[in-house]
């Protein structure tokens, strides 16, 4: 049987990987906001992927979301929350309104997100959230204080959930990808990229596909909850 799976951030990057790699054997609703093209190019790939625009930021929007998921398909069994957005800047130009865009866009769209559908979970005695952090929420980046402060709030909900939620069955996951070949990274020359891959034991930037293959592990899986999971080549061991 299908699972039905919501997938936020979906139309680029790592959102988009997820998708097409859950697609394969579950129907996903891919989130996406501002890029209409990219979101319709995704459905074209699979006859199991539906696309929904919303703001994750944005508690309305959220509810239209899973109202929608919930009227046609009757259930949410998975959750990845991957929508989210970086900035680079020296902390002390950092303002109040860089701050509330980066933690509105990552950390309080995941608690709104996982509220909305924790009741229909509860109700089925069954869910998996995975959420998507990074390497920062752990080590920290320069010139990443908000992002890094955003991702390791992830981590903390990711931990404190998977202990609440498990009598319900619902098991709650943060997967903290290391450097991944995306848009993200889109403007790291080739000398940043050389000097990224020497100092990762693998030798290589990630893929948005090594990613997903990690998400499907979870999705699959029934006695993993409260880890985050590094897939970062080695880069943080």
């Amino acid at each position: 049987m299908k699972k039905v799976i919501i997938v936020t951030g979906a139309s680029r990057g790592i959102g988009r990987a997820i998708a097409e790699e859950l697609s394969r054997d579950n129907i996903v609703v891919a989130n996406y906001n501002k890029s209409y093209d990219m979101a319709k190019s995704l459905s074209e790939t699979s006859e199991n992927i539906d696309i929904f625009k919303a703001d994750v930021s944005n508690r309305m929007e959220v509810k239209s979301l899973v109202n929608y998921v919930l009227d046609k398909y009757g259930k949410v069994d998975v959750l990845v929350n991957n929508a989210g957005i970086a900035q680079e800047k020296l902390f002390q130009d950092i303002t109040d309104d860089d701050w509330d865009n980066v933690i509105k866009s990552n950390l309080y769209s995941v608690f709104c997100t996982i509220q909305e559908v924790v009741p229909n979970m509860i109700s089925n005695k069954s869910g998996c959230i995975i959420n998507i952090s990074s390497c920062y929420s752990v080590y920290g980046g320069p010139f990443a204080v908000a992002y890094s402060a955003s991702k390791a709030g992830i981590d903390g909900i990711t931990k404190s959930l998977a202990k609440e939620l498990a009598p319900s069955h619902i098991r709650v996951n943060s997967i903290a990808p290391g450097a991944i070949n995306t848009d993200m990274n889109a403007g790291l020359t080739s000398n940043d990229i050389e000097e990224l891959n020497s100092e990762i034991p693998l030798g290589r930037l990630g893929e948005g596909a090594d990613i997903a293959r990690c998400v499907r592990w979870l999705v699959k899986d029934n006695y993993t909850t409260g880890q985050i999971i590094s897939v970062d080549g080695g880069w943080t061991v």
